[in-house]
């Protein structure tokens, strides 16, 4: 499997139930047309002395986005930046909320 963390804060004036909201669109979306496999339950980041240690980031928010395979999300990016109107409507209504975002992409070994 391929994972796409997702870090970031919400703009102000957003709540978590519209990013939320908005984030379930865009998983039930790209799940109908075969684009990922699952999308996490959004987190609230809980800093702790000895479990937190990533000093660089201050995100508040995250969630996980599982793909079957590198070629599959491959294709969620390529299908959201190549023309197909619902793919970035519903992928921009998620990102619009959001501010600072920051990625991390890893497969299992």
């Amino acid at each position: 499997m391929f994972h796409m963390l997702s870090c970031f804060n919400l703009k102000p004036g957003i709540t978590i139930d519209e990013f939320q909201n908005a984030l379930r669109e865009l998983h039930e979306y790209f799940r109908a047309i075969d684009l990922v496999q699952s999308t996490g339950k959004v987190g609230r980041r809980q800093h702790h002395p000895v479990m937190d240690t990533d000093k660089e980031r201050d995100h508040q928010y995250f969630f996980v986005m599982t793909f079957r395979d590198r070629t599959q999300c491959d294709r969620s990016v390529e299908h959201i930046h190549g023309g197909d109107e619902q793919g970035a409507t519903v992928h921009r209504a998620v990102w619009q909320k959001v501010s600072d975002p920051v990625f991390i992409c890893w497969d299992d070994i």
